[in-house]
């Protein structure tokens, strides 16, 4: 194994540079699935590396279920760094594993709570509009049918175009299904903190994503500009019930200033893999070798510690 099994968990920083160009100089549309792709496959080698390393750990604790043999002294002498860093994995994949699972558990008990919210009102509408003062809106997937909720004091603030910009918006999200790309970054960054500035490109993203379906559903990008600062203005974070949802759906605000400022200017150039003279492009082809790199090596760090422990392993 050696340090090959360290270096997915490092890797992750090589993307740092992608997350940042990606969501100003590409596609909202091509950054968001490039940006996820980079995110989940970091996040799987480094839990697997991770994973490889608490085997070795737990086989050195007194007591353990695992085979005698994966103790042996030969089998400790190939797989170096087993005493720290073995040991110092089995509450590191813990702690991964809690917060991996509270996510989606999460995720689950908020949408019934807001279904739960919803019940009273008809239930063939895409749209959901709640009688309150409270001004807020948010797209919400389901399992059976995905519906857009508004309150009446949103409505209320917004003028008829403004209202269709907005419905657009939300329904972009549904479309797309946004929630999965920001569960999945979600869940990428809990497993390693180094991608947690993929995350956030990831939800400015998809926002920007949301923003150009609806300037093309609606005919108008000043329209969508405006409906996205006044909705900002007014906006309040949504109802206990519903609120921590809205972030998971794609529903959070973004950086509205930056979002308007796309959205007056021209629209952005359709999705084509950036040449690599360009800033973009390096961080692009760099990003996708530290994944490259990382895959390769736990595959390797996998299939080393496979081979170790079969032949450390009484027939």
């Amino acid at each position: 194994m050696g340090v090959f099994v360290f270096l997915p968990l490092l890797l992750p920083l090589s993307a740092w540079p992608v997350a940042r160009l990606a969501a100003h100089r590409l596609h909202p549309r091509a950054a968001t699935r490039l940006l996820t792709v980079f995110a989940v496959v970091l996040a799987v080698c480094s839990t697997l590396c991770l994973a490889l390393l608490m085997v070795v750990g737990t086989a050195q604790l007194p007591g353990n279920p695992l085979p005698d043999g994966w103790s042996d002294p030969e089998v400790r002498a190939a797989l170096p760094y087993d005493e720290i860093a073995g040991r110092a994995a089995i509450p590191a994949l813990g702690a991964v594993v809690v917060a991996c699972l509270h996510a989606p558990v999460r995720q689950l008990r908020v949408r019934r709570r807001a279904e739960r919210a919803l019940a009273a009102l008809p239930g063939g509408r895409p749209v959901a509009v709640l009688p309150d003062p409270v001004p807020y809106a948010y797209a919400l997937p389901g399992r059976r049918r995905d519906r857009v909720v508004v309150s009446s004091g949103m409505l209320a603030s917004l003028g008829p175009a403004e209202r269709r910009a907005l419905f657009a918006h939300e329904r972009a999200h549904l479309a797309a299904g946004h929630h999965r790309h920001l569960l999945a970054v979600q869940l990428a960054a809990r497993a390693n903190p180094f991608l947690r500035p993929l995350r956030t490109a990831v939800t400015y993203t998809a926002e920007r994503w949301a923003d150009e379906e609806a300037a093309a559903a609606v005919g108008s990008r000043r329209t969508v500009a405006r409906a996205v600062a006044r909705a900002a203005l007014i906006a309040v974070p949504a109802p206990r019930t519903t609120g921590a949802l809205a972030q998971v759906s794609g529903g959070g605000a973004g950086p509205v200033p930056r979002r308007v400022a796309a959205l007056l200017g021209p629209a952005p150039a359709r999705p084509a893999w950036p040449p690599l003279c360009t800033a973009v492009g390096m961080a692009v082809w760099s990003a996708a070798v530290g994944a490259t790199l990382s895959a390769l090596s736990s595959a390797n760090s996998a299939v080393t510690l496979f081979l170790v422990l079969r032949a450390a392993t009484p027939v």
